[in-house]
């Protein structure tokens, strides 16, 4: 087979309708654009305009704000990733598995701020992770082959503050329950 010899399937490319060709075409007058004013033409049209009514997008309300300032950028890997690298030879199981082992091993591109371990996938071999975070799967899947999981990330302080806002009644219930 050469290059010049290459087709694509049959009715697979259709030519493109000639606009404004005539009324006989089909396509002819209106050009398929409908009657007079700014949607028949160019670079105008009005998205979300209701007639001079206050748009849906401006009767809802404004709410929430997102911080990503702060937001921690992290790698997920799940198990059965691992263990298919542990298979082909480029992890080694013997040595800890930490982020920089990751991208040595080619299952990351770079190291971003940590590796969140996940439980998808079935590990076989013994393996001691220092991670970020894993998931409550993964570390059983992980002690359940005999390994172990060291998180790296700062343990979450819990408060004796009494909730406020909105949600305090919920918060002290679901505190107690």
């Amino acid at each position: 087979m050469k290059l010049n010899q290459i087709a694509d399937n049959a009715g697979a490319r259709q030519k493109r309708t000639r606009l404004g060709r005539g009324i006989g075409s089909g396509k002819g007058k209106t050009g398929g654009r409908g009657g007079k004013g700014q949607t028949a033409r160019t670079g105008v049209r009005i998205k979300g305009f209701e007639g001079g009514q206050m748009p849906l997008h401006r009767r809802l309300p404004k709410r929430g704000f997102r911080n990503t300032s702060f937001q921690l950028s992290l790698n997920e890997i799940n198990l059965g990733k691992v263990q298919a690298a542990i298979d082909a030879g480029t992890l080694d199981a013997k040595s800890p598995v930490n982020a920089e082992a990751l991208v040595k091993a080619g299952l990351m591109r770079r190291a971003k701020d940590g590796v969140k371990l996940l439980g998808q996938g079935e590990l076989k071999a013994k393996v001691a992770f220092e991670v970020f975070g894993a998931s409550k799967s993964a570390v059983a899947a992980v002690e359940k082959a005999g390994g172990s999981v060291k998180i790296l990330a700062p343990a979450v302080e819990e408060t004796d503050e009494e909730p406020k806002g909105k949600n305090a009644r919920k918060a002290k219930e679901a505190a107690k329950a």
